[in-house]
């Protein structure tokens, strides 16, 4: 039993060392005049996906001519110019050759003159079909799914919230931090990809690295008898490090797009994924500690010593890494 609570604790340190948040691929699929598209298909270089997968056009349409290629930020850039003949309504469009990746794809189908449509790709499925007419909660649950696995895999947010759960007492406490957590990255994210804020997304990765970081800190330094910071005002401190993080998630939701004609909805079900995501993590945490409690108390504050140094080594590892690389 022992052996397996501490096991439970070490998956929420098995974490790669690279923590580039969630970057799926972004597959643009726009009509720009009858039977005339343009394709983007945007690959990210850390995402798993390898230069043979290739998209897959519906099979009235054909690639003119040869296309062009550049990098942007982290991923691969390959735009082309299409001819279909005829509706591509009722035709499949999707990606060869995806492996074993956990990279998904969103694509974004915009024809002319009718709604956009977004679809999702996984290995599992990697072609989907473009509908006459998208059904109202397509967008929905696309941008739902995204956002929660971009907190469930961007791996940075994860353990800033887990540290908030193990740094914490009180279930009262914890809920009062992770809510001031997630109105901050809200406003944040809302703001900015709205327009109306912005900073280089480069030095906030660095510091939301060091966010975690000081979390770790104060969870090793931490004693009953002399309360730290964070412990006495967690959820200012929650709060501050959240607007960060919200800078975060927006530079994740730049890089995958948003349908222009349903920005609103895109937003809104991607915050909320991002939130249903959060609400596990804390859950799972939550749990793990109460077992401890329950079954090897002794075990308590030395497993929290060590995850703590564990989550201290790789977001210190992060910082220089996204400070000097």
């Amino acid at each position: 039993m022992i052996r397996s609570l501490l096991l439970l604790l070490g998956l929420l340190l098995a974490v790669p060392v690279h923590a580039d948040e969630l970057r799926p691929g972004y597959l643009e699929f726009t009509e720009e005049a009858r039977g005339e598209w343009t394709l983007v298909w945007k690959a990210p270089m850390r995402g798993g996906l390898t230069p043979q997968t290739q998209p897959i056009l519906p099979k009235n349409c054909k690639v003119s001519g040869d296309p062009t290629r550049a990098i942007s930020g982290i991923a691969m850039v390959s735009t082309s110019k299409v001819a279909c003949n005829g509706d591509v309504s009722g035709h499949r469009i999707g990606l060869s050759n995806f492996g074993t990746s956990q990279t998904d794809v969103l694509v974004r189908v915009q024809p002319l003159g009718r709604p956009v449509q977004a679809l999702r790709l996984t290995p599992a499925e990697a072609m989907a079909e473009i509908r006459s007419k998208p059904d109202s909660w397509q967008v929905a649950r696309t941008y739902f799914v995204t956002g929660v696995e971009h907190i469930l895999f961007g791996y940075d947010h994860l353990l800033f919230v887990v540290s908030l759960v193990l740094l914490l007492s009180g279930f009262w406490t914890i809920a009062k931090a992770v809510t001031a957590f997630t109105v901050a990255h809200s406003i944040t994210l809302i703001g900015t990809t709205l327009g109306f804020l912005g900073l280089p997304q480069r030095p906030v990765e660095s510091v939301i690295a060091l966010s975690i970081l000081f979390l770790a800190v104060e969870i090793v330094k931490k004693r009953p008898d002399q309360p730290r910071l964070s412990e006495r005002i967690p959820w200012v401190v929650a709060f501050g490090f959240g607007l960060l993080h919200g800078f975060g998630f927006a530079g994740a939701l730049n890089e995958i797009g948003l349908p222009e004609s349903d920005v609103p909805t895109a937003l809104l079900t991607f915050n909320l994924g991002v939130e249903a995501g959060q609400l596990v993590i804390v859950a799972l945490s939550l749990a793990a500690l109460e077992l401890l409690r329950r079954f090897a108390a002794a075990l308590l504050h030395p497993a929290l010593q060590l995850t703590a140094y564990g989550i201290g080594t790789i977001s210190a590892y992060w910082f220089i890494e996204r400070t000097f690389a």
